[in-house]
């Protein structure tokens, strides 16, 4: 059984997998603080409040946190952009593979698909040009 959890956790999607956590929880990381340290502080200045993140109100004995609220949906679409413009700039490096060379050719007197190499159309039995198109 153990051999059989190494094979599992030293696959190549499994390693991949756990990367991908890790950098992403550091990158969470650098950009909770970009949205706390920097950005929410300057919206909060612009809406004359010095600490955004503690904008709340109070129902009963519920505190609602709104400020905390809107500061994690700015963290949320900052990650959500950073990882589109990522996937987005690996997409565009991916060639595409060129298109593969015709294996068939439309008959110019009855139009069937016949093979590329016909010299003759086995429907009409028109005599045709090799590699005409």
């Amino acid at each position: 059984m153990f051999k059989e959890f190494r094979e599992f956790a030293m696959r190549g999607n499994v390693l991949d997998l756990a990367v991908g956590v890790i950098i992403g929880g550091a990158f969470g990381k650098i950009i909770g603080s970009l949205v706390g340290d920097i950005l929410m502080p300057i919206i909060g200045v612009l809406l004359g409040r010095v600490n955004f993140s503690e904008l709340s109100f109070t129902i009963g004995e519920a505190v609602i946190r709104w400020g905390a609220f809107i500061q994690a949906m700015i963290d949320f679409l900052i990650i959500a952009f950073v990882i589109f413009l990522i996937v987005k700039g690996v997409n565009a490096t991916r060639k595409a593979p060129p298109p593969a060379d015709p294996t068939t050719q439309e008959c110019p007197y009855c139009f069937s698909t016949i093979s590329i190499k016909a010299t003759r159309c086995p429907n009409c039995t028109s005599e045709i040009k090799p590699g005409r198109k």
